[in-house]
């Protein structure tokens, strides 16, 4: 159901061209990565987060990971994600599937600068199976995002 809205959703913004059907899952970053056939870096994951009671959206590049300082100062708490059974009421996605296209009224998108090094990044498009090619600008536009935060941290090898 995610990923219709999402079509519906990029149709009316003129992108609906944008979005792949893979045959296996895009769940993970290293899933995503191997089915789009980029780096886990360009892989634009979504994690959704509670900030002063209302659900927060940030889309970081998949070689990340929030650094708790940083979220503390921009958003001015610790970060909280939302529990896994509450996601898809609080954003309108299943885990799996999140991103920030077509969610609920409320939710604000934040964009994280680790993904303006690349001209392409591969969000999910609304289930574990599709995903939407687009530039980091465009994501910008196309997602009415607040704007761009730096609350990221390069994982660690290995992590």
């Amino acid at each position: 159901m995610s990923a219709e809205k999402v079509r519906e959703y990029l149709k009316e913004k003129g992108m609906a061209d944008r979005i792949t059907v893979h045959q296996e899952t895009i769940d993970t970053v290293e899933h995503a990565a191997i089915q789009v056939g980029c780096s886990e870096a360009e892989i634009a994951k979504t994690l959704t987060f509670l900030a002063g009671g209302s659900p927060v959206m940030v889309v970081m590049a998949g070689d990340v990971k929030v650094n708790s300082s940083k979220f503390k100062a921009q958003f001015h708490e610790k970060p909280h994600m939302i529990p896994r059974d509450q996601v898809n009421a609080l954003i309108g996605h299943e885990p799996g599937g999140v991103c920030p296209f077509a969610v609920k009224e409320g939710v604000e998108i934040w964009l994280d600068v680790s993904m303006k090094r690349f001209g392409v990044v591969h969000p999910a498009g609304g289930s574990e199976f599709t995903s939407v090619r687009v530039t980091p600008r465009e994501l910008e536009e196309v997602t009415g995002a607040r704007g761009w935060c730096d609350v990221c941290k390069p994982q660690k090898a290995g992590a």
